[in-house]
């Protein structure tokens, strides 16, 4: 063991939408400029919101979740980037105390103070009156308050005569050009126009107490050198295949992390683009299908027919594929879009997808099956999606909710494919994760 320490902060609000990825983003771009080295971590089982973060730090962002990632894999990521970074930014999910676990308990796990960002557009003083209630219910050790969204210097005074004893780290005028949301996160930063300008933009109109900033503690951490997230496990079960991975605007719901833990257990990973019209590599021993937004991008895959071959032959062949919830999207027969129109897909599983305004299913989740040592194998993960799918195919497993332990996600089977709406983060259980990308046991 050694002790590493770095500048940390987790990065919440009191709920979402009061831009906390933005301000994130801009902080990190801000002390980048500076010259400072920052990684960025996220709170819960987002996808979108480390796409952004990485653009604006420049080093992939890992989640950190008590309970799905685990306190242990946590603490040993933050003292990880601790080792070589001077700044470690952790943005929150929803509101400070919301969820279980929530941000607040993920700060006090690893002490890591708060810096709240609050949406002041509507307000002045009142900001101090919020920031005194959020530090005080936890408790939680306050850094300081961001306050987003400030009209003019005028008002950023008044929300700093109102703060007491609780620091105003800084202040982000209202964005001219903002960062776009769809459903619950942002959009990809692929789909913004001149994304690092805005970023850049926004660094720029971001004002950092930097007196205030410096005279934050070092949080410290305990590093296990003997131990690494691409080491968790002696074997390497899918050493010798290659895994090839759909990786494009359709399929980008990737956690940086369970590419690290495939590459961990041996496996080499190759990149095809569905939405380019590209066949499965010929090297492939097995196919990953992520989510995404096949929704957006149905009548490009609907005429993708070199794409759509060469998953048919792959699973005639009985090639294994893993199919999480875009992905099983793109191979059902077919998807109808909220204009109630039809789009053939590849057709895999019998059924289709409907698409709806009303969110279908949000949280964690976790699928318990026997690996192929025939022991019980918990895979953690999560859902979320907004539609439906209606299909004669029985389930051959089901997940259960982290929540209260009700029935989850259904997990469907059509010869050597698997796959489910539920979201799998691989690291939590290697011997299941292998399983996916192995032949499946008849």
């Amino acid at each position: 063991m050694v002790g590493v320490s770095a500048k940390v902060v987790l990065v919440s609000a009191i709920a979402s939408g009061q831009g906390k990825t933005t301000t994130t983003a801009a902080l990190a771009r801000k002390l980048v400029q500076l010259g400072k080295t920052v990684r960025v971590f996220k709170t819960g089982p987002d996808f979108i919101d480390p796409m952004m973060l990485e653009r604006a730090c420049g080093s992939p962002v890992f989640s950190l979740d008590l309970w799905m990632v685990g306190h242990a894999a946590s603490q040993m990521m933050l003292a990880q980037a601790a080792q070589h970074a001077d700044v470690i930014l952790i943005e929150g999910v929803m509101g400070l105390y919301d969820g279980n676990p929530s941000s607040a308990d993920l700060a006090r796990a690893f002490g890591v103070p708060v810096l709240v960002v609050l949406d002041a557009s509507a307000m002045a003083q009142t900001v101090g009156a919020l920031a005194l209630g959020l530090r005080d219910f936890g408790p939680v050790n306050l850094a300081g308050v961001m306050a987003n969204r400030i009209a003019s210097p005028g008002h950023a005074q008044m929300v700093a005569e109102a703060m007491r004893d609780i620091p105003l780290l800084g202040s982000l005028t209202r964005q001219e050009q903002a960062l776009p949301e769809r459903h619950l996160g942002l959009v990809l930063p692929q789909e913004v126009l001149q994304i690092e300008t805005i970023v850049d933009q926004m660094a720029t109109q971001l004002t950092l107490d930097m007196q205030a900033w410096d005279a934050l503690p070092e949080t410290h951490f305990e590093l296990d050198t003997e131990s690494s997230i691409d080491a968790q496990s002696s074997s390497t079960p899918l050493q010798g295949k290659t895994i090839a991975i759909a990786s494009d605007a359709a399929f980008a719901f990737l956690y940086p992390a369970n590419l690290q833990c495939l590459r961990g257990m041996g496996a080499e990973l190759v990149f095809f683009s569905p939405l380019a019209n590209q066949a499965i590599p010929a090297s492939a021993d097995a196919v990953y299908l992520p989510g995404g937004y096949p929704e957006l991008h149905a009548q490009t895959l609907t005429q993708a027919n070199v794409w759509l071959a060469s998953i048919r032959a792959a699973h005639a062949s009985g090639m294994p594929i893993w199919a999480e919830c875009g992905g099983m999207m793109s191979i059902t027969e077919a998807l109808v879009d909220q204009n109630e129109q039809a789009w053939p897909m590849a057709g895999l599983l019998t059924g289709t997808v409907h698409m709806q305004k009303r969110l279908a299913a949000l949280g964690g989740q976790k699928w318990t099956h026997s690996d192929d040592s025939g022991e019980p194998a918990e895979l953690r993960g999560h859902t979320f999606h907004y539609s439906r799918f209606e299909t004669n195919l029985q389930p051959i497993s089901q997940t259960t909710k982290q929540r209260d332990g009700a029935a989850g996600e259904a997990i469907y089977q059509s010869g050597s494919c698997r796959a489910s709406y539920f979201h799998a983060y691989f690291p939590s259980n290697l011997s299941a994760t292998a399983d996916l990308f192995l032949p499946v046991q008849s």
